[in-house]
């Protein structure tokens, strides 16, 4: 029986396309790092301020065109 060391250390992680297009386009118009996870059906996105998320969520349609996303945009406030 593998230990649990031994399946962990050879699991290769790489997050979606999608997620490093998302940081990247709110770090190049926002100058903002966030936090970005993918769930079921949405991908949801962790922001410092209620502005820089009220901007996003006006912003949606233009960061689904640019960042060719499918799934709904969920923003919430950390």
């Amino acid at each position: 029986m593998d230990s649990l060391k031994t399946i962990l250390g050879n699991y290769d992680y790489t997050p979606p396309p999608e997620i490093d297009s998302i940081k990247r386009y709110i770090e190049q118009e926002f100058n903002t790092s966030v936090t970005v996870t993918l769930k079921d059906q949405s991908i949801i996105v962790l922001v410092p301020s209620a502005a820089l998320a009220n901007t996003l969520r006006l912003r949606s349609p233009d960061i689904k065109r640019r960042c060719q996303i499918k799934t709904r945009l969920v923003f919430r406030i950390a």
